[in-house]
């Protein structure tokens, strides 16, 4: 399995949703590199932290100026 492969099967590998050949290989190139254990254990540390943190909402008035400054920000790109 190569790095790409790796990334494309992820979510499924964290889910423990692949199949046993699929997560031999994953395990298999996760033991040789390094960079795709960083971003295992990275995307894994996330998930985490989102649980304990639960989900959080942003006060209307907050939501309403991100959305109007995302909009504007959006048009004047497409004006460019």
């Amino acid at each position: 399995m190569k790095c790409e492969e790796l990334l494309q099967y992820l979510s499924d590998y964290i889910d423990h949703e692949l199949d046993e050949a699929l997560t031999a290989e994953a395990q298999e190139h996760l033991a040789t590199c390094q960079n795709c254990r960083v971003v295992l254990d990275s995307t894994q540390q996330t998930i985490f932290l989102f649980r304990e943190q639960g989900r959080r909402t942003i006060p209307a008035q907050s939501r309403t100026r991100l959305f109007n400054q995302l909009q504007d920000a959006f048009l004047k790109s497409k004006i460019s």
